[in-house]
């Protein structure tokens, strides 16, 4: 049965969606078949963020309607074999319930490897839906004061879902930006902040960034690319040394 994870933030503007793609692609490069779902309703990005936008024809409403198998509103990512996305609705009032979401997951658990569910920013509509059926949470962050106010509400919402297993990624992370701030006086204080334990930094990378707004895969010498391999190392449960990656 594949692990199924949500991937959630505070507040918008993390890169929480740009890490969900490219998180699902190291996965796949470690030689695992990963599913995203999309469950930002009437906002979906990862079609775009992975290439496949133009293809759409059913999405996640359809399954539930009975417009279509469940298949037919999985899409694969052809520029990364072994990467499918189900993606949202365009209405939000076609978003499902956490009850529904719950039993169609348990179903695709035994398709995939992993499942990484798109989660709304925040803890509106939407969240309880996508924190459901997830036996494990990251959290995803940038290391400001707002960002990390927003996850330190997130955590606390997540385990009142009973969802106990919270990462952290700090994700753009610019020391010298960092530095400069001077609100924090190191990474462990930011750690401190959320209360969850870190799963990795993705630095700062503006190729990896306009990567995504392309559709394209972030992978290669892409600084994020590298750091998003070793996250991927640790949700497999290997032991990978963290540091600044």
């Amino acid at each position: 049965m594949g692990k199924v994870t949500v991937m959630t933030s505070g507040k918008g503007g993390t890169g929480k969606s740009t890490v969900t793609a490219g998180l699902g692609a190291a996965l796949v490069r470690r030689g695992n078949r990963v599913l995203i779902i999309d469950c930002d309703a009437g906002m979906r990005g990862i079609d775009l963020m992975l290439g496949i936008s133009g293809e759409l024809v059913f999405d996640i409403a359809d399954i539930i309607n009975g417009n279509c198998p469940p298949m037919s509103a999985i899409y694969p990512c052809r520029t990364v074999p072994e990467l499918y996305v189900l993606p949202a609705p365009q209405n939000v009032r076609d978003e499902i319930s956490p009850s529904v979401m719950r039993q169609l997951t348990k179903v695709l658990t035994g398709y995939y490897d992993h499942i990484l569910i798109d989660c709304p920013a925040g803890i509106g509509a939407g969240f309880e839906t996508a924190a459901a059926p997830a036996s494990q949470a990251v959290l995803v962050a940038n290391a400001e004061p707002l960002s990390l106010r927003g996850c330190d509400k997130v955590r606390r919402r997540l385990q009142s879902c009973s969802v106990d297993n919270i990462r952290l990624i700090i994700n753009k992370f610019n020391e010298r930006k960092f530095r400069k701030m001077g609100v924090f006086e190191d990474l462990d204080a930011v750690i401190d902040e959320v209360g969850a334990r870190l799963l990795g930094v993705v630095p700062e990378d503006n190729a990896a960034a306009a990567a995504a707004q392309k559709g394209q895969p972030i992978e290669g010498k892409l600084k994020a690319a590298y750091a998003l391999d070793r996250i991927a190392a640790r949700l497999d449960d290997r032991e990978v040394p963290l540091f600044m990656e």
